[in-house]
């Protein structure tokens, strides 16, 4: 349709500039994600202090992330956002207490919320922008594993699967980063392929 790639020289280059704060955010996300499923993996089979600051440590940057997004996109999910992943930074603190079991509930509800989160926000960012395919496949998952982890914590004796959930989330960023359009014009026309 000619009408929708003639858009005003100011919705293009708004576009290209959140692509491109996007764009920049998700591989922080994924440089973070990568890491942190590293040192997770070697350290997430019992509970201790490494352990116990990692996990706080994950929501804690996802509050950044949110905060870092908020400040140009002004949407409410967001807000959202920030609000649960601080409650899942100090719940795990708690939940570490009680045991892995506790730590994998807390876990499970906070992927579940924020894939919600990560879902809806992504199917607003493809109208826009398009390269949302994977943020949506993403927040997707992140409900589904949520429930796994939920399901799965009466009988679990290490966390360390959540080191992989991680590292999937952060391929995600990883892609979704690549597709984002490099120039705003064609962002419809990409979400309109994607």
């Amino acid at each position: 349709m000619p009408a929708a790639a003639a858009a005003p020289a100011g919705t293009a280059s708004a576009a290209a500039g959140t692509a491109g704060r996007l764009r920049r955010l998700y591989l922080a996300r994924f440089v973070f994600a990568a890491a942190w499923a590293g040192a997770f993996a070697a350290t997430g089979s019992k509970i201790d202090a490494g352990s116990v600051t990692l996990l706080i440590l994950y929501p804690a940057f996802d509050v950044a992330a949110a905060v870092f997004d908020a400040r140009s996109a002004r949407d409410r999910a967001l807000d959202v956002n920030i609000a649960v992943s601080t409650a899942a930074a100090a719940g795990l603190a708690f939940a570490a207490a009680g045991g892995i079991p506790d730590v994998l509930r807390a876990w499970g509800a906070w992927a579940i919320v924020a894939g919600l989160v990560q879902l809806y926000l992504a199917l607003q960012r493809r109208r826009a922008l398009g390269g949302q395919w994977a943020m949506i496949l993403s927040g997707s998952i992140s409900v589904l594993a949520g429930a796994g982890f939920i399901g799965q914590a009466g009988r679990a004796t290490s966390m360390k699967q959540v080191a992989g959930y991680a590292a999937l989330g952060g391929i995600f960023f990883l892609i979704s980063a690549v597709r984002l359009p490099r120039h705003g014009g064609q962002g419809k026309i990409a979400g309109a392929l994607t």
